[in-house]
């Protein structure tokens, strides 16, 4: 009879560990910046139709980097988790914390279940408050780790090379044309196969733009900037 082949649990996580990466790494990168106004999210997506930004509640919203069907799965999960929050108890009951707590769980019995794979997924979630100091933003990895974000955040793609840009150039306090314009500018902020730092310009039909914006006197605070929109205010922003 044969010996059963066996693999330690620490290996069999580390190797779950690198897959959900390796794939996470494949997608391009998503930006979280926060403004005077509220907080920016940004990416480098062509299409029209598959948003990597979305809409969870009044004051919160949602970003993902990695596979679409699994973080699709996981923003409708969400929205539906609010709904039913805000329709038994109270709209105000519906929090950025409570959700990511929520997706924490979610993920971290994905990865740590023998029975199927990772989620090769992180997330944001973030949420305005009445004023800046108010304003929560969290990075969720595709093992339930929550991560509080201040100021910027990056996932996906080459995210270090992506935030050293944002380290440098974020400004506190900066309003949306130059948030957008630094967002935009990381994104397009590359490293070559010889390690050398390069730029690129990336068109406003490639990029997904989405704010909540404190300022919007709808309740709902969720708004995508449109081609035309991008292209008025990076213009306002090199002028």
């Amino acid at each position: 009879m044969s010996t059963p082949f066996y693999v330690s649990p620490e290996q069999q996580m580390k190797d779950r560990a690198d897959f959900a990466r390796k794939g996470i790494a494949r997608g391009r990168s998503v930006v979280a910046v926060q403004y005077a106004d509220g907080i920016l999210f940004a990416s480098e997506n062509p299409s029209q139709a598959l948003h990597k930004v979305s809409e969870i509640y009044d004051r919160i919203a949602f970003a993902a980097v990695g596979r679409y069907n699994e973080f699709e799965s996981l923003r409708i999960a969400g929205v539906r988790l609010a709904d039913m929050r805000g329709f038994s108890y109270d709209r105000r009951d519906v929090t950025a914390r409570s959700l990511a707590n929520a997706y924490a769980q979610t993920l971290g019995a994905i990865f740590s279940s023998g029975g199927e794979k990772p989620y090769e997924v992180e997330i944001f979630v973030g949420e305005i408050g009445g004023e800046a100091g108010a304003d929560q933003l969290y990075r969720l990895t595709y093992d339930g780790q929550v991560f509080d974000e201040h100021r910027y955040a990056v996932m996906g793609g080459a995210a270090d090379v992506v935030g050293a840009y944002l380290e440098e150039h974020y400004t506190e306090g900066a309003d949306l044309a130059t948030a957008l314009g630094v967002a935009v500018a990381a994104l397009g902020h590359s490293r070559n196969e010889r390690g050398e730092t390069t730029d690129r310009e990336i068109g406003v039909e490639q990029l997904e733009v989405a704010v909540l914006d404190r300022t919007r006197i709808q309740t709902r605070k969720f708004r995508r900037l449109r081609a035309q929109q991008l292209a008025s205010v990076l213009g306002a922003t090199s002028a």
